[in-house]
């Protein structure tokens, strides 16, 4: 049966004795009673001494004699206080070794019992289903075989508490209970009662008045409890998350020119139930600072301040922000090195205005410590390679010492998302003029393998599974592979990526993709595919340029199922039943395309001087010919822009997206033109608009796709006045769009919406940031199509963020 111990104090007594002399005797007796925590009083004490001529103790079995009598610290014919003898009992005690201590004194002779203390022979826990036994035994320190310690059970059941406390479960309680077993043996058993999940019932702001709280608590992490509570993993009170929270509000204050934004404290006030928190940060915001002078000095003679300034972009008027300033120190220091000026430093001189509320900048270059690197230090990395860290480093053993681009390499190995952790430190090298770089990471798994089934109007039911793995063979690449089977459609492919490419800021990616569509809804089935090695590389900071090869095999295959209504040739001689148009390019069976192109995109999200703003824009051509059946050129363009409006409440994006294909050689089949769905254009079905084949008095009305499009889309994504952990929002949007162009094959054909016309269609969007990753609803009506048009009213799909 268990029984519940507590560290009571052993009980010991001195015995009173005669002490021979000439005149008097006297009687000492000390007696040390029982006291919380071990703790032992002294009740008499009276000013005598003792001498012992020999010690004996009794009732220890694996403690050595001699080792007890050092911690008496008691020596033969030693003369002894009472004092002393306490002292000796309790280093006695304190050794953590004896269930109870007794010190008798027998005139000459002291004797010393002692009862040992158990060794533990198993752990159990009892009770735990939060967190497993073996994690729960990586946390205490008692041990099997070990001597029993009751201080160091409480402090193991204190450490259990703790990890519990992390979850939020402040209402968790560790007992620690022994069962006695033979030959001096206990079982040490901690009983959990780990209670529920504290959560954070509602997070509020004080003191702020230029944003909504609403729009605060998108900044933290900590959310709120909500409908979706049993998902969301972040709604429970930590205070370590807490403070991580306060340091999210300064990045983003800071981030738009309030620079003296401080949270001046955070309230947390548990509710009488203890099992949820009203979160209060009061915080102080300070008015906002834009960038007022941008100067750049040097104290260098050998320096061109005239080449330094051209390269700053930073601009008097635009709102301050540090990491803007970090951005200008990096680019100059990178140009200092590119003119061969090493230890070079860039020492940014804040002047403030608070009359006109600016901030003067001045960028001082300097002269740094001759400081070189000695090694760099890789640890914890079990399956990631060295170098693929390393890549991460823009200097190497023997490179001047920077601590700005050891920092800026630190955020590059965490970007990576190979680790749980990545700590980068410097120290003191084997000289003073040489530093050593620690890296210290903590791998997670960076892989994935799904399984799943789906089901769409078009192509009926079908399964799929696919395998990914960010960090393939720890060497830094990227590698997927898919398979989606279905009643009508099959799709297989396969991606690779090596991001340093020849050690180089130069990705190399290979493609392969097959796909086979046997529609009952057109009057032929697709078969292609695409083989595409690549390479892209940046041009500028915001530009980055692919370039490409594509083979690419189609082929055109009739439908047995498609319903007739003309006689078209086949390459064989035969006749089959379908449309004229769709015939004429079944005519021209299996076919290969070779194409080399490049795509060159230009991209601010990250790097723009707005934090609230971004531009997004890309153009790339594809030129067939080199070998393969045909000629041709493929145009495609986008421009994507984003804006936040009424303190960052609305979200306000524009994107514009067009095409165009010409060919010099063979002409374009339908599984070539452009065909836009409603991943590009809402309210309609894919290839739900352009030029069609249409038979009056068939079921024929096949798109052909067109060598033309373009599609306009403005939208506002905006709250709708749910709490924001059930991270759901709304939007509106209106499109204009239209796809055109085709050549007749066919004399006589009936081909509808050959010429541009545009389509338009205005609709409602439900935003759901769920559990299954971000979805978006979309609900449409087109206010302006063609009669032959295939509208679609809904659309679900995985919503992408700009």
């Amino acid at each position: 049966m268990a029984k519940r111990f507590s560290a009571r104090a052993a009980h010991t007594r001195i015995k009173a004795h005669r002490v021979s002399t000439a005149s008097k005797a006297a009687l000492i007796a000390v007696a040390l009673g029982a006291g919380v925590s071990g703790t032992v009083v002294p009740q008499v004490a009276y000013a005598q001494t003792f001498s012992f001529s020999s010690v004996s103790i009794e009732g220890n079995n694996r403690i050595e004699g001699s080792t007890i009598l050092s911690y008496a610290g008691i020596a033969r014919g030693q003369a002894v206080s009472a004092a002393q003898l306490n002292d000796a009992y309790q280093n006695i005690v304190g050794s953590g070794l004896f269930e109870s201590v007794e010190l008798i004194p027998q005139g000459s002779r002291l004797l010393i019992k002692v009862v040992e203390y158990p060794t533990v022979n198993r752990i159990n826990f009892e009770g735990n289903k939060r967190i497993k036994d073996e994690d729960l035994s990586s946390i205490v320190q008692s041990q099997s075989r070990r001597v029993f310690s009751p201080r160091q059970a409480e402090a193991d059941a204190q450490a259990i508490s703790e990890a519990y406390s992390q979850q939020g479960r402040i209402a968790a309680r560790v007992s620690p209970k022994v069962i006695r077993r033979s030959n001096n043996r206990v079982d040490l058993v901690f009983e959990v009662f780990e209670g529920g999940v504290s959560e954070i019932e509602r997070i509020g702001f004080a003191g702020n008045g230029t944003y909504s709280d609403r729009r605060l608590r998108r900044v933290l992490d900590t959310k709120q409890a909500g409908l979706l509570r049993a998902v969301i993993k972040k709604d429970t009170f930590i205070e370590d998350r807490i403070e991580f929270d306060k340091q999210l509000l300064n990045d983003f204050y800071s981030s738009r020119g309030y620079v003296d934004f401080r949270v001046t404290g955070v309230n947390a006030e548990l509710s009488e139930e203890r099992d949820g928190y009203f979160v209060t940060f009061n915080v102080e915001e300070g008015q906002q600072f834009n960038v007022g002078e941008v100067l750049v000095n040097s104290d260098l003679p050998d320096v061109d301040v005239e080449l330094f300034e051209k390269a700053v972009k930073l601009r008097s008027g635009v709102t301050y922000s540090p990491s803007k300033v970090e951005n200008e120190i990096a680019r100059l220091e990178r140009l200092a090195i590119q003119e061969g000026l090493n230890f070079v430093r860039v020492v940014p001189r804040i002047t403030r205005n608070d009359r006109d509320l600016t901030l003067d900048v001045e960028l001082m270059l300097t002269r740094g410590e001759r400081i070189f690197v000695e090694r760099i230090d890789i640890e914890g990395n079990t399956t990631t390679l060295d170098r693929v860290v390393r890549e991460q480093f823009t200097v190497a053993e023997g490179d001047p010492f920077n601590p700005r681009a050891i920092r800026e390499s630190a955020e590059r190995i965490r970007a990576l998302g190979f680790f749980g952790e990545a700590d980068v430190q410097a120290r003191e090298g084997s000289t003073p003029n040489q530093v050593i770089v620690d890296v210290d990471v903590e791998e997670k798994p960076t892989g994935s393998l799904s399984f799943g089934g789906s089901y769409s109007t078009t192509g009926g039911f079908g399964a799929s599974i696919s395998f990914s793995e960010r960090n393939f063979l720890g060497r830094g690449q990227a590698f997927s592979f898919g398979i989606q089977t279905g009643e009508n459609a099959n799709r297989y492919s396969m991606n690779f990526v090596e991001p340093r490419f020849l050690g180089r800021d130069l990705a190399f990616g290979l493609s392969l993709n097959y796909a086979e569509t046997n529609l009952t809804s057109t009057a032929y089935n697709t078969a292609e595919g695409v083989f595409q090695p690549s390479i892209a590389f940046p041009v500028s900071d915001n530009g980055r340029l692919q370039l490409r090869y594509t083979l690419r095999y189609s082929n055109l295959t009739n439908n047995d199922n498609s319903v007739v209504y003309n006689y078209a040739p086949m390459a064989d001689n035969t006749d089959a039943l379908i449309g004229a148009e769709i015939g004429a390019e079944l005519a021209q069976g299996e076919r290969f395309d070779s194409s080399v192109g490049y795509t060159y995109s230009y991209d601010t999200r990250r790097t723009g001087l707005n934090p609230n703003a971004g531009v997004l824009l890309e153009f790339g051509q594809d030129f067939g010919g080199v070998g393969g059946d045909s000629n041709f050129i493929r145009t495609k363009v986008k421009a994507i822009a984003q804006t936040k409006i009424f303190n960052e409440e609305v979200t306000l994006r524009a994107r514009f997206e067009g095409g165009a294909l010409s060919y010099s050689k063979g002409q374009g089949r339908v599984s070539d033109r452009f065909q836009v769905g409603p991943n590009i254009m809402r309210g309609f079905e894919y290839g739900g608009i352009g030029p069609r084949e249409f038979v009056p008095g068939t079921d024929i009305n096949d798109s052909l796709g067109g060598n033309y499009y373009a599609v306009l889309s403005l939208e506002a994504e905006f709250p709708l006045g749910l709490p924001e952990e059930y991270g759901i929002t709304g939007g509106v949007f209106y499109d204009i769009g239209s796809v055109w162009g085709y050549d007749s094959r066919v004399a006589g054909s009936n081909v509808l919406y050959d010429d541009f016309s545009d389509r338009h269609v205005v609709g409602v969007s439900i935003f759901w940031d769920s559990f299954v990753g971000p979805l978006r609803l979309n609900f449409s009506e087109a206010i302006k199509k063609e009669k032959r048009d295939q509208p679609l009213n809904f659309n679900l799909s995985v919503s992408t963020e700009f």
